[in-house]
C-alpha cells in the first residue's frame, strides 16, 4: 500500500505533472510551492461560475445556486467599492455560519481587499481589541455581535457597519445587508499579488492578547492544492495497486456532487480554508449549521445527502453514539472525520465500521499554516490510525530538539515546517512573528515524530495551550484575567481530559487568606472579559501555595495529576 503511495506521490509532483513542486523566493526565503497553483483566491472563486445553476449554499430553507452566489457577491463588491474599499483595505466579518459570511468573504477577496475573520464567541471588549488591531474599513456582523459591540462603539475608530439578519428592526447606524444586495455589481479584474494578505484569522496569544495571523493568497491556494493533491494521490495509488481491487475495503460509487456539512465556525481554517474553499473549487454544496447539534446534523445529512463531514472529532463521536443514529439515512456519507484535535484510533475504527461507504479522514494543521500540514484517509488512516498522515509535498518538515538541532527520522521533537502554506506573520506583532518563524521555518509548538513512510505522529504540545472541542485556549490569556481579580494570589490554568471535548479548562487558584471569594464569583469575573469557552469549568480554591519548579514556574503537570476534578467547584 505505501509503496504505491510513494510511486503515485512521485508521479504527481514531477516536472510537468499537475502538482509539480517548484522553489520560489518569498519574503527573503526560498520555499516550496505548487507550480500550477492559481495566483489568487479570486481566480478560484471566478472559476466556480462554470457550475451555474448547481446548488452551492444551503441554510435551513434558503438556497443559493452558484449563479445566485456570484450575482450577490458582485453586488456586495460593488457596494464595498462605493464605500471606498480598495485593494489592501480590510473588511471584518463577525457572525454565525450564515451564507452571508461566504458571500461577503468572496466579495472582499475579489476586490483584492483583506477579510478579517472575527471569532463569533468573543465578548464586546475582545471584539474591540481585534477591530482596533486590524482597522477595517467595514464591519459586517449579525444581530448578536452587533448587540455586543454597540456599548463599545465610542471606543472604535470610524468604520461602516453592515447588519446581517437583524431580528428587531434597524439598530443604531448600521446599514441593512439587504441594501448591499440591491447595489449594481462589479467584477474586478485588477491583478492580485499572490503574496498579499487574503484574510486575517485571530489565534490566541501566549501573552493574553490574540494574534492576527496574516494568511496570504499563496498560502490559501496552496492549502487548496494540497487538499486536491491528497485526493489525487489516493486515487492514483489505488489504481497502481491493481486498480484498487485489493486496496479498497469498501465499494466505490459513481461521482456525485460534493455536499459538505459546515459544522465548525467559518472564522477558522478548518471550515473556511479546508471545507468552503474545496467546495468552491469542486462545485460543491455547503450546508450550514447555525450551531452544532448532533440530531440536526443527522437530519441534514439525510435531507441534503451530505457526502463529506469534517468537524472536530467530538462531533463525529457524538453522531456515531447518537441513540437515534439508525433512524436516519446516512448512506450518502463518504468521508467522516476532521481535525482541530486528536482523532483517536478507536474513532477511526468506529467510522470504518459505520455501514455503507463511509471512510475515516483526519488532518493536522494550524491557523499559521493556512490549513493542513498533513492529511490521511481511508485505507491509509485505517493502516496507521494513530498518525495524522504524511507531510504535504509543498512543505519541508523536520523535528528539532530544544537546542535547534534537527533529529533523525523516528526521534521525537518539536515539528518545524517551511513552505507555501506559511502565513506572512502576525499583524502588528513583529516580535511574535520573529519568535514563531525563523528563515521561513514555522515552529509549530507541537511535539511529534516522523516514520519511514513520512507519516507524522503528534505526541504532545509544547505550547501551554488547552484544546477544548477544537478551540485553542492559551492558559496565559485566562491567567491574566484571573490574576486581575484583587483577591487572587496565585493561579495556574491547564487542561484536564474530557470525553466529549477532548480537554476541559481547569484552574487552581490561591486567594488571600481572609477572602470569601467563591469559584462562581471568579467565573462571573471572567465572563466580563472572556468568551464563554475560556471560562474554567473546574476551579479548585486552594489555601496552600501552588507547587513550583526551581525557576519559580508552577508545576501544572503535578497539579493535573494531583487534583481531582470531582472535588473542584
Amino acid at each position: 500500500m505505501f509503496s504505491e503511495l510513494h510511486q503515485a506521490w512521485t508521479e504527481l509532483t514531477a516536472a510537468g505533472a499537475p502538482f509539480e513542486i517548484a522553489e520560489v523566493p518569498v519574503r527573503g526565503t526560498s520555499i516550496r510551492t505548487y507550480a500550477n497553483a492559481p495566483q489568487s483566491l479570486r481566480e478560484v472563486w471566478l472559476g466556480s461560475q462554470r457550475f451555474g445553476e448547481v446548488d452551492h449554499l444551503v441554510y435551513r430553507d434558503e438556497r443559493w445556486t452558484f449563479d445566485d452566489a456570484h450575482r450577490e457577491t458582485a453586488a456586495v463588491a460593488g457596494w464595498l467599492v462605493s464605500q471606498g474599499v480598495s485593494p489592501g483595505d480590510r473588511v471584518a466579518i463577525a457572525m454565525r455560519n450564515y451564507p452571508e459570511w461566504m458571500l461577503v468573504y468572496w466579495a472582499t477577496l475579489s476586490l483584492g481587499a483583506t477579510v478579517v475573520g472575527m471569532n463569533a464567541w468573543w465578548t464586546g471588549p475582545e471584539m474591540v481589541y481585534a477591530l482596533e488591531d486590524s482597522t477595517p474599513a467595514v464591519l459586517v456582523c449579525d444581530s448578536e455581535r452587533l448587540e455586543r459591540l454597540t456599548p463599545h462603539r465610542a471606543e472604535l475608530p470610524p468604520l461602516k457597519v453592515v447588519a446581517v439578519r437583524i431580528t428587531d428592526g434597524p439598530t443604531t447606524d448600521a446599514v441593512p445587508y439587504s441594501e448591499l444586495r440591491k447595489h449594481p455589481g462589479v467584477v474586478p479584474d485588477d491583478p492580485i499579488d499572490t503574496d498579499t494578505d487574503a484574510c486575517i484569522f485571530y489565534t490566541s496569544g501566549t501573552t493574553g492578547q490574540p494574534k492576527g495571523a496574516r494568511l496570504t493568497h499563496r498560502s490559501c491556494v496552496s492549502n487548496l492544492m494540497s487538499i486536491g493533491f491528497w485526493g489525487a494521490v489516493v486515487e492514483r495509488s489505488h489504481a497502481i495497486g491493481s486498480q484498487g481491487a485489493d486496496s479498497e475495503t469498501k465499494p466505490s460509487e459513481p461521482p456525485t456532487q460534493m455536499v459538505s456539512l459546515v459544522s465548525t465556525p467559518l472564522f477558522h481554517v478548518t471550515a473556511n480554508n479546508c471545507v468552503a474553499h474545496g467546495a468552491v473549487a469542486a462545485g460543491g454544496r455547503l450546508v450550514m449549521m447555525y450551531k452544532w447539534d448532533p440530531t440536526e446534523a443527522l437530519q441534514l445529512i439525510e435531507r441534503e445527502r451530505v457526502t463529506n463531514f469534517t468537524g472536530v472529532p467530538t462531533m463525529t463521536r457524538e453522531m456515531l453514539a447518537h441513540p437515534q443514529l439508525n433512524d436516519y439515512d446516512t448512506s450518502s456519507l463518504k468521508i467522516m472525520g476532521g481535525g482541530g484535535a486528536a482523532f483517536q484510533p478507536d474513532l477511526v475504527k468506529k467510522v470504518e465500521a459505520h455501514p455503507g461507504r463511509t471512510r475515516p479522514n483526519t488532518g493536522y494543521g494550524l491557523t499559521e499554516t493556512s490549513g493542513i500540514i498533513t492529511t490521511t484517509s481511508a485505507d491509509f488512516h485505517v493502516a496507521k490510525p494513530d498518525s495524522v498522515g504524511p507531510i504535504m509535498p509543498c512543505f519541508e518538515a523536520a523535528c528539532y530538539d530544544e537546542d535547534g538541532n534537527q533529529l533523525p527520522v523516528g526521534e521525537v521533537g518539536e515539528l518545524w515546517v517551511r513552505g507555501a502554506h506559511i502565513i506572512a506573520g502576525y499583524l502588528n506583532k513583529p516580535e511574535a512573528t520573529a519568535e514563531a518563524i525563523t528563515d521561513g521555518w514555522f515552529h509549530t509548538g507541537d511535539i511529534g515524530r516522523l516514520d519511514d513512510d513520512g507519516f507524522l505522529y503528534i505526541v504532545d504540545r509544547l505550547k501551554d495551550m488547552v484544546l477544548r472541542g477544537g478551540e485553542n485556549i492559551y492558559s496565559a490569556e485566562v491567567e491574566v484575567v484571573l490574576f486581575d481579580h484583587p483577591e487572587v494570589v496565585e493561579c495556574a490554568v491547564f487542561g484536564v481530559p474530557d470525553e466529549r471535548l477532548g480537554e476541559e479548562l481547569a484552574a487552581a487558584v490561591v486567594t488571600q487568606s481572609d477572602t470569601a471569594l467563591s469559584a462562581d464569583q471568579l467565573r462571573e469575573h471572567c465572563a466580563a472579559r472572556l468568551a464563554q469557552h475560556k471560562i474554567p469549568r473546574y476551579i479548585w480554591m486552594l489555601s496552600d501555595p501552588l507547587p513550583r519548579n526551581a525557576n519559580g514556574k508552577f508545576l501544572k503537570r503535578q497539579l493535573r495529576e494531583d487534583l481531582d476534578p470531582t472535588l473542584a467547584t
